[in-house]
């Protein structure tokens, strides 16, 4: 008897065993790779939101200046967001790569930020405000297509003016962020 199963371990693994672990590593893989995409679409997603938060940062500290309306230095000073360039930087959403902006932030709108980039960017941002005191409000875009399938993703950051002089977050909505 004990001759009889140290001849089937010398044999080696049956096919069903051998077809198991191949099934089991095809599973394992298919995971991982979906782990792997999943994780880069979101550190793709990560520079619209790091970069809102800065825009939204740079809108707050200009609103909480006092602005001399007349410009003569006797005011009346009002609180107001950095004035609206309307262009996007890019001009468009770039296609599926990184596009490289640097000595695009010059206009009055970016420097009144104090906000420029200098890396490649998967996102075109546009930044537009409105009115004054209380009811001032400034809007943020983040615009761009991942993957190249013509779909974008839209960030979209909402602030407006307060009473008490500080400028607050209205909401952050977010379109098709893996698209």
């Amino acid at each position: 008897m004990m001759n009889s199963f140290l001849r089937k371990r010398e044999e080696g693994f049956t096919l069903v065993e051998l077809m198991i672990v191949v099934a089991i590593i095809g599973v394992l893989a298919a995971l991982a790779i979906y782990g792997v995409s999943r994780y880069l679409k979101h550190s793709k997603t990560a520079e619209a939101t790091r970069t809102l938060g800065s825009l939204e940062t740079g809108s707050k500290a200009f609103y909480q200046l006092d602005t001399d309306q007349n410009g003569g230095g006797s005011g009346p000073f009002i609180h107001e967001f950095p004035i609206s360039s309307g262009a996007s930087v890019p001009a468009a959403a770039p296609l599926a790569s990184k596009v490289s902006t640097a000595g695009q932030w010059t206009a009055t709108t970016w420097t009144q930020l104090k906000f420029s980039m200098s890396d490649p960017q998967f996102y075109a941002y546009q930044y537009t405000s409105a009115g004054s005191g209380v009811t001032a409000g400034y809007t943020a875009v983040a615009q761009g297509d991942l993957d190249g399938n013509t779909t974008n993703s839209i960030f979209t950051l909402i602030g407006t003016g307060s009473v008490s002089g500080e400028a607050q977050r209205v909401s952050l909505k977010i379109v098709n962020e893996d698209e």
